[in-house]
């Protein structure tokens, strides 16, 4: 007789919205949806996972409605974007349909709110934190019809009330497996990669040096560390993962990732690691035996400036031999006082002394600032958006980006923000919409006009100064260049009115020899 397997459907949500002509990006993998998967397979169980990013919105629910079909248990997840929206529109259509099926959610945002996510009465539970050993001991609970009471790390809502489970520690990877890279089929990913090179999709990987235009380049994420032991103010992790940081071994990393190169070939790995650089001894051993091992990919962690500047120059060097192409750093501020306020271990001109590090290595930074903290005053701002502008003058490969303050739940500064009059969003659909940096000001009101117009003359700046308005270096780029090195605005804004005229007349011009046919 044939036993079938107890299923387990997994979704994981869009991150782009459609409606604002955005794509996912499809390198970025269901990372936390394989890591869960992982021990319920090896326990025996069936798991289909359905990636919404690669499919149209209604054909991703219909995927995962027709998956649901006879399931033991239904999981999603969902970081602070769009996946909110996305990932209560498709759990509320599971519960239309199969209103019986135990429901659960997890991640980042929901381990923040989890009230949010237990008030719409589609969750049977919220894992909070780290989630593969909570969610195997949820499968084990669904499946011998027990109560979920007695697993640490859960959110239930009791009587009326958010109740809370004992907290669950975070555990290393000796109690973790690798991820099950079989439930996805690459070739998906990969087809969707070189057809969207024509594209914007949101989280775009950034071109390697070794590969030209227009020749395409095939990558995937990969994370081999949870947690962050950075107390940062304006971000939840100190809340989600206590300051722990726990990293897989980097030779086990090396195995798991040779294994992937010969299963897929891919030309460039990005690590969706909150923090890669935060053992000097580990990354050196990962560059030592990436080159020992002839891993020819070039990849592209998130590390901090403290952790390049008080890293060794033959280990830095050795980095950038092994194929570091692009250091995401996250700069936060430019004032001491900001960054005393933020937690960081970050000064002076630090960010700016990392950046250079990298650049005379040929390795590109893209260093992520931000402006309107609570309490903030102009003059940081200001400092900010200069410290900003010093790095791109003096670092040709920098991409330093400067964005509005987003208050984020389970941060002090949430609470803060809360304080000072902010208001927030009261639904998760609302949340979902909630993260469109580069569309609108999170905050009105914080940040004054003065700073908004500074701040967008310095991204009209470091645009020029890349080439990246018009494909080339001309005099208009040459201009921006010298205006970010001598620091002196004062025509700037001018300038970059008469840039955007002498566009728009180009633009409209007809070309040589054209005419109505």
């Amino acid at each position: 007789m044939i036993v079938r397997k107890k299923r387990i459907v997994l979704y994981h949500p869009q991150f782009a919205d459609a409606s604002l002509g955005e794509t996912s990006a499809k390198d970025v993998l269901p990372l936390s949806l394989l890591t869960i998967a992982a021990w319920p397979l090896a326990d025996g169980y069936e798991v289909v996972l359905v990636d919404g990013c690669l499919y149209p919105q209604e054909e991703a629910h219909r995927r995962v409605l027709e998956a649901c079909e006879g399931a033991m248990l239904y999981g999603t997840t969902g970081m602070l974007s769009f996946q909110v929206a996305d990932g209560v529109l498709c759990s509320r259509k599971v519960k239309a349909r199969l209103p019986h099926l135990p429901m659960f959610i997890g991640g980042w945002f929901a381990s923040v709110v989890p009230e949010l996510q237990l008030e719409t009465g589609l969750y049977d539970a919220v894992a909070l934190g780290q989630g593969e050993i909570t969610f195997r001991e949820i499968v084990q609970a669904v499946d011998a019809g027990e109560p979920l009471d007695a697993i640490p790390g859960l959110a239930l809502r009791r009587d009326g009330r958010i109740t809370y489970t004992p907290h669950r520690e975070v555990v290393g990877w000796d109690r973790l497996l690798n991820c099950p890279w079989h439930l996805i089929d690459f070739d998906i990913y990969r087809e969707q990669q070189i057809r969207d090179r024509a594209r914007r999709p949101v989280e775009r990987l950034p071109r390697p040096p070794s590969i030209p235009e227009p020749e395409p380049f095939v990558g995937i994420a990969y994370f081999g560390s949870f947690g962050c032991p950075e107390p940062c103010a304006f971000c939840c992790s100190p809340e989600v993962t206590g300051m722990r940081w726990k990293a897989m071994p980097a030779e086990r990393m090396l195995d798991d990732i040779e294994e992937l190169c010969g299963r897929w070939r891919f030309d460039v790995l990005r690590f969706h690691d909150a923090n890669w650089g935060v053992s000097e001894k580990r990354m050196r051993e990962f560059a030592e035996g990436k080159l020992a091992r002839g891993l020819r990919f070039q990849y592209f962690p998130m590390m901090q400036s403290f952790s390049v500047l008080r890293s060794k120059p033959a280990t830095l060097d050795l980095l950038a031999e092994s194929g570091l192409y692009v250091a995401q750093i996250g700069a936060e501020a430019g004032s001491d006082e900001m960054m005393r306020q933020i937690g960081k271990h970050t000064s002076g001109d630090d960010n700016l002394d990392a950046a250079v590090e990298l650049d005379r290595r040929g390795v590109t930074t893209w260093l992520t600032y931000i402006i309107g903290y609570p309490d903030e005053g102009v003059d940081s701002m200001l400092a900010t958006l200069d410290q900003a502008r010093r790095i791109r003058a003096a670092c040709p490969l920098s991409h330093p980006a400067v964005w509005p303050f987003h208050p984020i739940p389970g941060t002090p500064m949430y609470r803060r923000a809360l304080e000072l009059g902010f208001v927030p969003p009261k639904t998760l659909e609302q949340w979902g919409s909630f993260n469109q940096y580069h569309l609108e000001a999170t905050w009105p009101g914080r940040i004054p006009a003065l700073v908004w117009r500074r701040r967008k003359l310095f991204q009209h700046l470091a645009t020029l100064s890349h080439g990246l308005a018009r494909g080339r270096i001309g005099w208009w780029e040459r201009r921006a260049i010298g205006r970010l090195r001598s620091g002196n605005l004062r025509f700037a804004s001018l300038e970059a009115k008469a840039f955007d005229l002498w566009q728009g007349l180009g633009r409209r011009a007809p070309a040589a020899g054209g005419g109505r046919r």
